[in-house]
């Protein structure tokens, strides 16, 4: 049975560089093929976000806190609830984004936070 390819939900602090995004990809999803990245709009914007899509041949996907807040998700952060309004941004971006449950739970990687599902 061959791997889906998937939506990958992530979180970065403002001016993360595309080559510390690539790298915790590789990571966390090996050689997993990424239809997309998702995130909250307010990072969708960031440049190493942009370049390590555009590096992937991917889009970026962005969603309100507002929509990001009403997915239920297996590992909220209240941290992140306060800062940004939302317990998750990684975890409900691929949900959002993708469908099926989580393939790879909220992971942290060098300051990346990434999650997948598979993509629709």
């Amino acid at each position: 049975m061959s791997r889906p390819d998937l939506a990958v939900g992530i979180g970065v602090r403002p001016g993360t560089d595309q080559a510390r995004i690539r790298a915790a990809l590789r990571a966390g999803l090996g050689d997993n093929v990424i239809a997309c990245l998702a995130t909250i709009d307010r990072r969708a914007a960031e440049p190493g976000l942009r370049a390590a899509a555009s590096a992937l041949g991917v889009p970026v996907r962005a969603y309100t806190a507002t929509e990001l807040a009403v997915v239920r998700v297996p590992n909220p952060s209240t941290r992140t609830a306060s800062a940004l309004g939302t317990a998750s941004v990684a975890e409900a971006a691929a949900l959002l984004a993708g469908h099926g449950p989580l393939l790879l739970p909220k992971t942290t990687i060098d300051g990346v936070v990434i999650a997948a599902t598979a993509a629709r």
